[in-house]
């Protein structure tokens, strides 16, 4: 079978560079966690677990982790202080935290906390900030992205006013609609649809009584990826992306290309591949999200050709 691989397929710029500051840590030894799981990818997750990396998931986990680092504080030699031994590196995961959260790990003694959000949503987070400020009172962001997901969590909290989310640009149009007189800003988690979030862009400002601000918030990458899918989709039978299934970005990319009618598989390695979804198959593309290792893509591609 003939392989058509994306050549931007992989590690993005914001994961490469969160898990460089990672590596840097674990090399430095001591206590190392990630606040959050540093990227939306288990395989990856589970090589720095054995490194010793411990993921918190709640301001509380890191509390109950420091406990004994206060019972002990008062009778380690100062030697073993300045070592690190009582203390936590931690980082900001890739997708970046609440600007509460973040204030409060800064504050919290024997915790040493490093950044490690991608800068692209870094700006986003500025930008809304900024933005929702407003002369006189807040501005509202509507905000195109997903509930759910910890960058969107990350991004609402530098609102200074009232915030709507919603992955549904027909909810966002209601929305503006309802309160025409609203001053508005209108942003997007950094992984969207960059056509979706266009067409919200020409009905807010076709509806809203004043010009609403527009952040350009979506990531480059994201755009030129889901080019490149659809484009080798076009010429392929079949589409396998590879990724972690509770990426975003990931999810997004497969639900594109299923969308253009081209049968999809996703699947965090390569081990989920089934033969038998290939039994028509003459050539197949291959791409991959953007917390994807490169070894799981080389596993997947090597596979594939050998059918």
């Amino acid at each position: 079978m003939e392989v058509i691989r994306s050549e931007r397929a992989g590690f993005c710029m914001g994961v490469a560079l969160a898990l460089k500051k990672l590596d840097m840590l674990v090399e430095k030894g001591g206590h190392v966690g990630t606040f959050g799981p540093i990227i939306h990818n288990p395989f990856v997750l589970e090589e720095y677990a054995l490194k010793g990396v411990r993921c918190f998931g709640s301001v509380q986990d890191v509390k109950d982790a420091l406990e004994p680092f206060y019972v002990f504080s008062e009778t380690i030699d100062e030697k073993k202080k300045k070592e690190g031994q009582l203390q936590i590196n931690l980082l900001i995961r890739a997708h970046g935290i609440p600007n509460s959260t973040e204030s409060f790990l800064r504050n919290l003694p024997h915790v040493c906390l490093m950044d490690a959000t991608c800068p692209r949503v870094k700006e986003a987070q500025n930008a809304i900030s900024k933005a929702t400020q407003g002369d006189e009172k807040p501005w509202t962001l509507l905000l195109f992205g997903d509930a759910n997901h910890p960058e969107v969590d990350g991004l609402v909290s530098y609102a200074k006013g009232k915030y709507i989310i919603s992955p549904d640009p027909e909810k966002l149009i209601a929305y503006a609609r309802k309160k025409e007189r609203e001053q508005m800003v209108l942003a997007a988690q950094t992984t969207q649809d960059r056509g979706v979030f266009d067409t919200i862009k020409r009905e807010l400002c076709a509806i809203l009584s004043s010009p609403p601000v527009i952040l350009e918030t979506i990531c480059d990458a994201t755009k030129l990826r889901q080019d490149e899918a659809l484009a080798i989709a076009e010429d392929v039978d079949a589409m396998v992306v590879i990724g972690g299934k509770e990426s975003g970005n990931t999810k997004r990319l497969a639900e594109l290309v299923f969308s253009k009618n081209i049968p999809t598989v996703l699947v965090e390695s390569a081990d989920e591949l089934k033969r038998e979804f290939f039994k028509t198959v003459k050539k197949v593309g291959l791409t991959a999200g953007a917390s994807t290792p490169k070894s799981l893509v080389d596993e997947a591609e090597r596979l594939l050709m050998s059918w």
